[in-house]
């Protein structure tokens, strides 16, 4: 069973964790050979995903979104060795509302459509900086 969209225990903990400041999102996907649209129209994936991305992207950057990372999978060094990812980025958002703003949306509402078709499996990671750490994990 692939992982497409949050179930709504997980979005209302998001919901709760209302912190200040703000949060990345570490995306990872796994996109299908086929999008799945219920309408049954015929284009790949990658093209689906796309169109999410060119739908979407009004609306990711009214509310203050941006990329910070974004990259393509080379190798599994730890993990799964037949575990891939398509797509592979980091997302800015000044604070949670602002993430919470734009997937209530209703343009973003309409171009998810291409995510959900798109998407076989994914990891959408909530993360925040690390206050007692330095940029660099060792020392």
């Amino acid at each position: 069973m692939g992982h497409v969209d949050p179930t709504k225990e997980v979005f209302a903990q998001f919901k709760a964790n209302a912190r200040p400041g703000p949060i990345h999102m570490l995306n990872l996907v796994r996109l299908r050979a086929q999008a799945a649209y219920p309408d049954g129209r015929k284009v790949t994936g990658a093209e689906a995903y796309a169109n999410y991305g060119k739908d979407s992207s009004a609306v990711f950057s009214r509310v203050g979104g941006s990329v910070v990372w974004s990259g393509m999978m080379e190798a599994m060094v730890i993990g799964p060795l037949a575990e891939h990812w398509d797509a592979m980025f980091i997302a800015h958002y000044p604070n949670s509302g602002a993430f919470m703003e734009m997937v209530t949306d209703p343009v973003y509402r309409q171009a998810v459509v291409h995510r959900q078709a798109a998407v076989e499996t994914s990891r959408l990671i909530r993360c925040a900086r690390n206050p007692s750490r330095s940029e660099t994990v060792f020392g």
